[in-house]
């Protein structure tokens, strides 16, 4: 141990001949002849050395010997490999050399570059184990960079930056790497089968060599020589590719390809390049295939307008990928979709309008005829018809619309993934076609009614919630919900009075539902309507009970059903049956049978005792009684025949046709009454007489009385009398009559609705403006505005002029008064 260390710690040094034993050691290692050399005599060399203070002569000769050895070696190797093609050919230029001699070729060069690289590492990791003691001290006093990365900077500087074409003095061993693996990244591209294990150990080179010594990340070789080069071929290659798709393929291939491009990019970082290269190479292939011709794809005649008409639910969803990408707003597809849904929309609207001024059909003239060659009211069944066929489209627009809902639900859910920006733009575009169409909320107040009087008989509990999920979902939309409201509580009025709901549960749930979406001011006269309803059952019952502790014998006695309603609440006066001018008063005093009136003054007398300062309107018109008639057996007849006997039925009829055959008991046999002396004798007003008489002397299987003369028209002189000879088949008998049921208002009921809904909307307004002005007490003129139209956003939407007149009015009432010295236009709350 004594000798080694004298041996070491010795001055004898020849600094020459130690490192010619290192240099030739060097060269056996770099030649790969290392078996039969001694590491730890190397290293004892070099650690004299270093030892001794020459540590610096030991790092520069080392460096001069690895300068050599690439410059005279390795580079001479490599441009062995450099064929014609490799030196002259340009991306994208077949003409000098087929893809597969280019790929061989590059193959050649690739191979015979990373064996120079993996043996530089392999060869210097030796190296370093000797000159390790220099590393540790020399190196890190000085703060050079250790022999191993000088080794790495000289392999960058000698070999992948020497010049290698006497002709393009700026060709580098690095620029045809460059050059090779971006022409086997363009046959990649177009299919062809390429070595990307090979590909990717040079990148891995690439990435390991710095610009500097300094190794930031952003100067790997890879970054400053490779990727940018990468990244501006990739625009190229990708621009004119669009260019190509857009004009040969149609939108949903397009979007296939763009979405293949993508994944095979993440694939070729991940297998043959840089994983950091991926986001970049993404956002060159989204700019280029993407950003820049998504509006050319959206609006192409196989766009998103072909793929929302066709169902092309996967097509959409690609196309939403790719926009999402590059907006996180989805500004083309959201406009497209908008612009389609409008489009749609608008025609559902269309369509409703056109179905319900459709002229009626050759057949359906000829049913008129032949209806009327049997007796019946040809103007009242074309009447019926009308009706009935604008009801139709009614309902057939509330089912198209849902229908239209339906289908953008499911590309929202199936296409897009339940987006919100999407969820949002497709609930204003569908409130922007609904609220376009005038009579939005007339038509959905009848399709509840429909469903609620036979749309929901034999459903289950599901499929009730569906749809009255899908009439909320409509309600929804609606901007003008005061003008809902005034349609529904007039349908809801005449389910309740004529019974024609299939469930009253389920108009409770209904209400429930709209309560939660609107609020209870909303649903608070629906609630007193059925409350009502429930009053009334109640006095009916009490009343029963109060004549039979009265004792009347009178068998005969008429049982009553009565219903009592709140004049504030029902809308009677909307559904007072289609008489115009002052019908609505004459009704009140119609003239009753002295067996009714009777009855009628009990329950008055009953009433006021129980409700002292009510007062009773009767509404005969909206009333219908039961009747037991006895139609006596006719001299004469033949003997086995029906009219041979007498014949007993049990008939419903109108209150009003109640009243007019009770007139026909007390008439001697063989008298008649005109029609003049009947309105005389009723107090009914004539329209409602006409219809009456029409149903009960005019239609085929209901005629009780008779008509002279027998026609479809009802005049004032025209006679009737009972019909003895009446015959059918049933006991039970309904006597229809041409009412005016939940039917589609004409032009000039409708004009009527919207007056006394903007009358009723003038109210609200002056209501909501004394609310704010009390609570604000002084308030510009706008703000007063902003405030207005927002209270009132989930009534209507109301018109600003129309909040002007009623400012002004209530100024002129002098519940406001305007600022004189404001700085700008404002009002005072007058107390």
């Amino acid at each position: 141990m004594r000798s080694l260390l004298q041996g070491i710690n010795g001055d004898e040094l020849d600094f020459d001949a130690t490192w010619a034993v290192l240099a030739a050691s060097f060269r056996e290692i770099h030649t790969k002849n290392a078996s039969k050399l001694s590491f730890e005599e190397l290293y004892r060399n070099a650690y004299k050395i270093v030892l001794r203070k020459r540590g610096e002569s030991l790092y520069e000769k080392v460096k001069d010997f690895e300068r050599d050895w690439l410059s005279n070696e390795v580079l001479q190797r490599l441009e062995t490999l450099l064929s014609t093609s490799l030196l002259h050919h340009t991306d994208g230029d077949v003409g000098s050399s087929s893809a597969n001699e280019r790929r061989a070729a590059g193959e050649k060069f690739l191979r015979g570059l990373k064996e120079a690289w993996i043996d530089q590492q392999t060869c210097m990791s030796m190296l370093t184990d000797v000159l390790m003691y220099m590393d540790r001290v020399y190196c890190l006093d000085q703060r050079h960079p250790s022999i191993y990365a000088s080794a790495m900077m000289l392999f960058r500087d000698s070999v992948l930056q020497s010049q290698v074409d006497p002709i393009d003095r700026s060709l580098t061993m690095l620029g045809i790497l460059n050059r090779v693996v971006l022409d086997q990244v363009h046959m990649d591209r177009a299919g062809d089968i390429i070595d990307k294990h090979l590909i990717k150990s040079c990148v891995y080179m690439l990435e390991a060599l710095y610009e500097t010594p300094n190794e930031n990340e952003e100067e790997k070789l890879y970054i400053t020589s490779f990727e940018r080069g990468f990244l501006d071929a990739s625009r190229d290659f990708y621009k004119k590719e669009g260019d190509q798709l857009l004009r040969e393929s149609d939108a949903g291939t397009y979007c296939k390809h763009v979405r293949r491009r993508i994944g095979e990019e993440q694939d070729r970082c991940r297998s043959t390049l840089s994983e950091s290269t991926q986001p970049k190479i993404e956002a060159v292939v989204l700019d280029e295939l993407v950003r820049h011709k998504i509006k050319d794809v959206v609006e192409m005649d196989s766009g998103v307008k072909f793929m929302i008409d066709n169902d092309r639910i996967e097509e959409l969803g690609l196309v939403f990928d790719l926009n999402q990408r590059i907006d996180q707003h989805k500004a083309e597809l959201t406009r497209a979709i908008q612009k389609r849904m409008i489009e749609m929309g608008s025609d559902v609207n269309n369509a409703a309008v056109a179905a319900s001024q459709a002229q009626p059909t050759k057949e359906t003239e000829a049913k008129d005829e032949h209806k009327d060659e049997a007796g019946g009211d040809k103007n009242r069944q074309t009447g019926e018809r009308v009706a009935n066929q604008q009801t139709l489209a009614a309902l057939k627009w509330v089912e198209d619309v849902l229908a239209l809902k339906d289908k953008y639900d499911k590309i929202h859910r199936d296409s897009f993934g339940s987006d919100q920006t999407l969820q949002t733009a497709l609930t204003r575009s569908c409130s922007d076609f609904i609220n376009a169409f005038p009579r939005s909320s007339e038509y959905i107040s009848l399709f509840i009614d429909e469903n609620m009087k036979k749309g929901l008989k034999g459903k289950t509990e599901q499929e009730v919630d569906i749809v009255l999920d899908k009439a909320i979902t409509l309600l929804r939309y609606i901007q003008d919900k005061d003008m809902f409201e005034r349609y529904y509580k007039k349908h809801l009025c005449r389910r309740l009075l004529m019974a024609k709901s299939v469930s009253t549960d389920v108009e409770k749930q209904m209400i429930s539902r709209m309560k939660i979406e609107l609020g209870n001011n909303f649903t608070l006269k629906l609630e007193a309507m059925f409350k009502d309803m429930q009053l009334s059952e109640d006095l009916t019952s009490g009343y029963r009970q109060y004549v039979q502790r009265l004792g009347d014998p009178d068998p005969k006695r008429i049982d009553l059903d009565i219903k009592v309603l709140t004049s504030m609440t029902w809308p009677l006066e909307s559904i007072s049956g289609g008489s115009g001018g002052d019908d609505g008063q004459q009704r009140t005093r119609s003239t009753y049978p002295p067996l009714l009136e009777r009855i009628k003054k009990g329950f008055e007398q009953y009433y006021a005792d129980k409700h002292s300062g009510r007062v009773l309107t009767w509404h005969a018109n909206l009333g219908s009684a039961d009747l037991r008639a006895t139609f006596p057996k006719v001299p004469g007849a033949k003997e086995g025949s029906s009219l041979a006997k007498e014949r007993k039925h049990e008939i419903n009829v109108s209150t009003y046709a109640m009243i007019i055959l009770l007139l026909f008991n007390d008439l001697p046999p063989g008298e008649t009454f005109t029609t003049e002396e009947i309105q005389a004798r009723t107090n009914i007003p004539i329209s409602d007489l006409s219809r009456n008489l029409q149903s009960l002397a005019v239609a085929p299987k209901t005629r009780l009385l008779t008509k002279e003369p027998m026609s479809k028209d009802i005049k004032l002189t025209d006679r009737f009398s009972f019909n003895d000879s009446f015959q059918s088949k049933f006991l039970k008998l309904k006597v229809g009559v041409v009412s005016q049921g939940n039917k589609v208002e004409g032009d000039r009921e409708r004009q009527e609705t919207e007056k006394k809904n903007n009358d009723s909307r003038g109210f609200n307004i002056e209501a909501a403006v004394v609310r704010i002005m009390k609570q604000r007490k002084e308030l510009s003129h706008q703000q007063l505005i902003t405030e207005t139209l927002s209270q009132l956003a989930t009534q209507f939407k109301p018109d600003v002029n129309m909040i002007k007149k009623r400012i002004e009015s209530l100024i002129e009432r002098e519940y406001l008064e305007r600022i004189e010295d404001a700085a700008t236009p404002s009002y005072r709350y007058l107390a």
